[in-house]
């Protein structure tokens, strides 16, 4: 086993933190589930995508938003992921922001909200097309090139 340390490369690559967007540090495209998905499920689909957080959409098929389900909501519900579904931890008080806005803003909604991600959809609409992280708004501020 080494016994060194050896960080990963720098994943983000744009502007300063000051002038980038949402659509700058945002993981693009959205992992989604039902509401009736069990925990486990969601647990895998997390740690496949290397993901904290999955989307649940609504039950008619549409693709709305309904809620959304973090690492956190998983760790809280251990042992009994099998025995309970997306919807019974499920955040319903969606926060989202327009892919367009500028990071510091996304950063102070985070803040004021106590969240760690936010759900980008594309402006004027309620689309979801990405996700921005805490971990997003680090790597922006930095690794951001003048």
């Amino acid at each position: 086993m080494p016994d060194t340390f050896s960080p990963t490369q720098p994943s983000y690559i744009g502007p300063r933190f000051e002038d980038a967007k949402v659509y700058d540090a945002m993981r693009v495209g959205v992992v989604t589930c039902r509401p009736e998905t069990t925990l486990e499920d969601v647990g895998r689909m997390m740690v496949g995508y290397g993901i904290h957080s999955v989307v649940v959409t609504d039950l008619e098929g549409k693709g709305r938003l309904w809620g959304v389900v973090t690492s956190f909501d998983i760790a809280r519900a251990a042992p009994d992921l099998n025995a309970l579904a997306a919807r019974d931890v499920a955040s319903t008080d969606l926060a989202t922001v327009d892919s367009d806005t500028p990071l510091q803003q996304a950063a102070q909604i985070m803040a004021e909200r106590a969240i760690n991600h936010l759900i980008a959809v594309q402006p004027g609409s309620d689309r979801p097309v990405g996700v921005i992280s805490t971990r997003g708004i680090v790597a922006a501020l930095v690794y951001g090139q003048s």
